[in-house]
């Protein structure tokens, strides 16, 4: 397995695992996949990673900005999705570490994840990366009319001095 930069060419691929995140009801509140181009404009350029073997992608990760605010510049949000042939096999710690390290190196001094409760293999694998549990925000958003708790966990940055 080799994790690499994410180019364009890799959003067939991408989106296809997206909507086998999607597809399972714990992963996200999206519904859709939405085109490149808003995906792209929605997400960091500078962390977006892809796990592939072969020519096959068995997951990826990216950052998008909590906040157009310039005080949170240093503050990303994670999206990590494996595809369902390729969990439990170590790929989601693999792209997270590497996700993490790619932050730091853009500078995030923070980033986050919102996560549903009901999704235990991703809060087991925030934790096992050194994520920490911060809070949960109640009934935050409705999928399919159902209201959706979200357990919010955070990373600081090991190299980006926070005192």
């Amino acid at each position: 397995m080799v994790i690499r930069e994410m180019k364009p060419e890799d959003w067939v691929q991408v989106s296809q695992i997206y909507q086998e995140g999607i597809n399972t009801g714990l992963a996200t509140f999206e519904q859709q996949i939405p085109s490149y181009k808003s995906w792209d404009q929605a997400h960091v350029k500078s962390c977006r990673i892809v796990a592939e073997e072969g020519n096959q992608l068995l997951g990826w990760a990216a950052l998008s900005p909590v906040s157009s605010r310039c005080v949170y510049g240093g503050v990303g949000e994670v999206s990590v999705y494996v595809g369902a042939l390729s969990r439990g096999k170590g790929v989601g710690k693999a792209l997270l570490k590497k996700l993490v390290e790619e932050s730091e190196k853009a500078g995030f001094w923070t980033i986050q994840s919102g996560i549903f409760p009901e999704n235990g293999a991703s809060i087991e694998l925030h934790e096992k990366v050194g994520f920490r549990f911060i809070g949960k925000r109640e009934r935050v958003g409705k999928i399919n009319g159902m209201w959706k708790d979200n357990l919010l966990f955070e990373k600081r940055s090991n190299t980006i001095g926070i005192d």
